[in-house]
């Protein structure tokens, strides 16, 4: 019964690791069918995908940064006020 319950497991385990990995492929395979219609030349495809998900990402946590020191500098000076 262990046996049965050991192999069941393994089963579903595998099929969830299966179902990741090809949501992961097509997620990359987009990015990189983008990065080629956006004119970028594309000698390795999954470093042009990296390396425009990273910017796109940094770009995001900049302005986000910005926008709460600005948030904090306008709450600090309504409290003065």
């Amino acid at each position: 019964m262990k046996a049965v319950f050991g192999i069941v497991s393994l089963l579903i385990v595998l099929a969830v690791v299966g179902v990741v990995a090809k949501r992961q492929m097509q997620a990359s395979v987009a990015a990189v069918s983008h990065a080629g219609a956006s004119g970028i030349a594309v000698s390795d495809p999954n470093a042009v995908g990296m390396r425009e998900q990273s910017r796109v990402l940094q770009d995001q946590v900049r302005d986000q940064v910005a926008r709460s020191v600005q948030q904090g500098a306008d709450r600090a000076a309504s409290a003065d006020q």
